[in-house]
């Protein structure tokens, strides 16, 4: 593809020599005011020059970046074209799934199916759908490949499908490392050099921790699939001029604590400061001293603390870090001389203008952990137990035994707490929660005694609440930072020369986010250490982190269920929401890869490392967690030793090509695909049915009923489910009634590319709280269209509103729609018949993607909610005022009407919620895609 030509209507225009290569560049100095923006606004003004086009991208737009205003709010829509698009598969297969179909929708109304093409570099790595089946055992990997393979099949061999059919589409196979691992260690280009030009190297992608390449200095965050295939397909990313909270960062890690516990501390921060939406940009003296993994590990957790992006600028680092992952020397010559040229290279003494301040000594870090449910809620590991123990009031009965069950419970030869020991723990109006047992130590004064488990394979052992039943070093945020990796393997070492093993209830696994990681532990010689602790390698991919934690044990997952017992995981991931690691475990803890080994050697969360041992060694002496962690300096003569440039260059030579069961699957050929209508896996979507070459008009939304009334900090999790597929849920029931057996479920995220199953697990969350019923989890609500408005699932509900041609709304709390970028959150929602979703505040990406399929989102009045407007949700809504769009105005408000059962009402002024002129665009057309159909056809 030819570059458009840019306007250049500031002279910009200028060559770079670098070597004996020439390149056209759009030089920052050009503009007024260019030098004291921050790093990332800086590579967004080139972004405008470059691709300055006098309609959508304007002289007006680059003066507005330069003369941005840090303390104003964000107002000013300018329109950014990412240099690049990187998908993973569970997110990819739709987006390719809806290339597919375009195709056919252009060819439909007259135009040609090949110019559904993209435009920018798409790269796809399959590195979400191998799920840890087997675990603890020398073939776990291989074993777990075949599944993955048998599973995949019809995916895998239509994504193969697309990497032949359209240009610029490249597929990674699986088995190979996680994305964002990929991602940094390889596609990243840092400068990108294409068609004669040079600029900054930016993408998006269809995962929200896209963000880990801010580490490398590349500006690029996390959308909606629905907004990267606009993006392949050429439309730029429609943005308002953002807030920048500048970091600084002063000091260093002190002994002790892992780049794992430096981001549990930002997020904190950052979350309790407020991020949403804003861009976050590192500087200062401690920049240089952060290794570049580390920045990686806080890139990644960008999402977490909810910012758009989270970016350190280009330095001597991320040279060095090209170098050792082997970047060819041109490409690093390249790299330094432009952003030396450009004003993009760090200057430790340069203070850009920021719009909000926050400042970090690292030096006063702690080892820390997250959990039980947030990644924002820190804990400091030396309040760790008596953490867990409140916490634990919200998952189990909070009765305190009495007397006879006291006296029950000591005959059992069990002591109970005297009164004075028993703590009283107030939480949501429940007190004195007695002090629960736990698995490691037998501790007692609770209600039950713990469970005893008698395991063929692992002997007998007691179970309670507390036990940590999953111990998993997985997910992109930290296996392939070689501090924490080496650190955890080094710590194993430790542990099995002191003659210590881990607890038999845990699940324990390994899933590095690249095969380099098991080049350096080969060399290292520390496999062996982590295998007799379990640690084996499961597989390379994003497992326990997104739900691909596999089943439990059967012993033990019996004994979990049948006692409702409150069991934990502890893993080196990101996201630990409710529901989303495993079906049987309620509480969910984020910690380091050593911590994830510590926990998995404790064997319960109701553990204090500081006083409890871990076990004794030969002579009988306890060993304590101090006694076996690695010093920073071995950590770091460790990685000298271990880790090369060739294993990057091996690993990587061939990287599209795959492994021999890639290579021999057998593909289809073809510019449309062969849609196999037996097929669970990829359906052809219903989007574009019935589509005419111009967009209805605008109608306001009469009679709605609400589907679900939500509370806050609704994750797109909680919406669209990545998990377990339920046998009794509508999904498991249309892939039963469609022949598949319960073995073959697979999961949610693997079946995203067939609309049926995603539209029956939109809402099917098993810790969804809807608050139209009482004290029930999971994918319910009342269905209003029948007498007395009976429990039903939100599915069937929804088919039955639809019988009847009524609109359907959700109402919902603060923060809806954080956590992954997740595009069937919003297409299902929008598939379910949902017109409007009215929430007290959104997170950026969930907002903008339920535009991006037609559904409008609203905001309660500033200080208003639900429950304090009297709603209940068994109202009837009217919306009125969005009409105006068909006159090319975006409301500011909209008025809502709920009609109570009594006669009564509630009015209320909504505000709008769809943020630019190009949001606008896609509202008018029924979504994103059709918007860019439309314009195919007319160009």
């Amino acid at each position: 593809m030819t570059a458009p030509a840019s306007k250049d209507s500031f002279g910009a225009r200028d060559t770079l020599k670098v070597g004996d290569a020439s390149y056209e560049v759009f030089r920052l100095n050009a503009v007024d005011g260019a030098q004291r923006l921050p790093y990332s606004l800086k590579i967004l003004l080139e972004n405008l020059l470059r691709t300055e086009d006098g309609a959508n991208i304007t002289a007006e737009h680059v003066r507005a970046l330069a003369n941005w205003d840090p303390n104003a709010e964000p107002s000013t829509e300018i329109q950014f074209t990412p240099g690049r698009v990187i998908m993973q598969d569970f997110t990819g297969v739709p987006c390719v799934v809806d290339l597919a179909t375009m195709r056919e929708a252009v060819t439909e109304l007259g135009g040609d199916a090949s110019a559904v093409n993209p435009l920018a570099p798409a790269e796809l790595v399959i590195d979400h759908s191998v799920v840890i089946d087997v675990f603890g055992k020398s073939d776990a990997f291989e074993r777990n490949v075949e599944f993955e393979y048998g599973r995949n099949k019809e995916r895998y061999q239509f994504l193969r499908w697309g990497q032949d059919a359209f240009d610029e589409f490249k597929v990674v196979p699986p088995g190979t490392g996680i994305v964002h691992q990929v991602n940094i260690e390889h596609l990243a280009r840092s400068v990108m050099s294409r068609n004669g030009q040079a600029y900054p190297d930016t993408c998006v992608g269809t995962d929200s921790h896209t963000t880990m390449v801010n580490g490398l200095g590349v500006l690029g965050w996390g959308v909606g699939g629905i907004e990267a295939e606009a993006a392949m397909l050429g439309q730029p990313v429609s943005m308002l001029i953002p807030r920048v909270v500048g970091f600084k960062l002063t000091g260093e890690i002190p002994p002790g604590a892992t780049a794992t516990d430096v981001v549990l501390t930002i997020t904190e921060m950052l979350r309790e400061h407020g991020a949403v939406g804003k861009f976050v940009e590192f500087y200062g003296s401690g920049v240089a001293s952060v290794p570049l993994a580390n920045r990686a590990t806080i890139g990644n957790m960008s999402p977490e603390f909810g910012s758009t992006c989270a970016i350190f600028p280009i330095d001597e680092e991320s040279l060095r870090y090209l170098k050792l992952t082997g970047r060819p020397q041109e490409q690093l010559d390249l790299v330094e001389s432009y952003a030396k040229e450009q004003g993009l290279w760090h200057d430790p003494n340069h203070e850009p203008e920021y719009s909000e301040y926050l400042e970090l000594d690292l030096s006063t870090v702690v080892p820390s952990i997250a959990g039980p449910k947030r990644p924002q809620d820190r804990i400091a590991v030396s309040v760790a137990k008596s953490s867990f123990r409140e916490s634990l009031a919200d998952y189990v009965p909070t009765q305190r035994p009495n007397e006879a069950d006291d006296a029950a419970l000591d005959e059992a030869g069990q002591e109970s707490f005297p009164a004075s020991d028993a703590p009283s723990v107030t939480h949501h109006g429940v007190a004195d929660m007695p002090e629960p047992a736990s698995a490691a130590n037998g501790a007692s004064g609770r209600p039950s005694k713990p469970v005893t488990v008698d395991s063929e394979e692992r002997g007998r052992f007691e179970l309670d609440h507390g036990a940590v039943v999953i111990a998993s070093i997985t997910s992109c945020t930290n296996t392939s930072n070689p501090s924490v990796m080496l650190g955890a393997a080094l710590l194993a070492r430790n542990a099995v020369d002191k003659g210590l093993t881990t607890k038999p209830w845990v699940k324990t696994s390994m899933a590095p986010g690249s095969q380099v990681v098991t080049d350096y532990y080969e060399k290292a010689g520390l496999w062996p250490y982590l295998e007799k602790l379990g640690y084996h390698l499961v597989g390379y991919g994003c497992t326990t982190c997104i739900g691909n934690s596999g089943p439990l044990p059967e012993d033990i997952s019996s004994a979990v269920q049948d006692n409702d017992l409150s069991v934990v995981s502890v893993l080196s991931g990101n996201r630990n929401f409710e529901g989303r690691i495993n079906p049987d475990v309620k509480m969910n803890y984020l910690a380091s890869p050593p911590l994830v080994i510590a926990y998995a050697l404790a064997g319960s969360m109701d553990f204090d490392f500081e006083s409890d041992p871990l076990g004794h060694d030969t002579e009988g002496k306890p060993v304590y967690l101090r006694d076996i962690w690695p010093s920073p300096q071995e950590v770091q003569s460790t990685i000298d030793s271990a880790i090369t440039q060739e294993m990057f260059t091996t690993d990587y030579a061939d990287v599209f090509a795959g492994d021999e069961r890639w290579r021999s699957l057998p593909t289809p050929q073809g510019e449309t695909f062969e849609w196999d209508p037996q097929s669970t896996y990829v359906r052809k979507p219903p989007y574009f049915e019935g589509m005419g070459a111009e967009p209805a008009p605008v109608t306001d939304i009469s009679g709605a009923r609400v589907l679900a009334l939500l509370g806050d900090s609704v994750t797109t999790d909680h919406i669209s489910p990545a998990g377990a597929i339920k046998p009794d849920s509508p999904a498991g029931k249309y892939l039963q009634d469609n022949g598949i057996e319960r073995k073959d479920f697979n999961s949610y995220g693997s079946r995203r590319g067939n609309h049926e199953v995603m539209i029956r697990g939109t809402f099917a969350n098993i810790r969804l709280r809807n608050l139209l019923l009482d004290d029930v989890q999971g994918g319910y609500t009342r269905d209003f269209t029948q007498e007395g408005g009976p429990q039903s699932f939100i599915y069937d509900a929804a088919q039955n509103y639809a019988a009847e041609n009524t609109p359907l709304v959700v109402l919902a709390g603060k923060e809806y729609g954080s956590g992954s970028s997740r595009d069937w959150a919003a297409k299902g929602t929008a598939l379910l018949g949902v017109q409007a979703v009215i929430a007290e505040s959104f997170e950026r990406i969930h907002r903008s993607n339920l535009i991006g399929m037609g559904v409008v989102p609203l905001q309660f009045p500033a200080g208003s909610t639900a429950k304090s407007l009297g709603l209940d949700g068994t109202e009837s809504y009217d919306i009125s005022g969005i009409t105006r769009l068909n006159e090319g105005e975006t409301p500011e408000t909209v008025r809502v009407t709920a009609r109570k059962d009594d006669g009564s009402s509630v009015e209320f002024d909504a505000d709008v919620r769809i943020d630019t002129p190009g949001e606008a665009d896609y509202y008018r057309n029924g979504g994103i895609l059709q918007y860019v159909l439309r314009n195919m056809i007319s160009a």
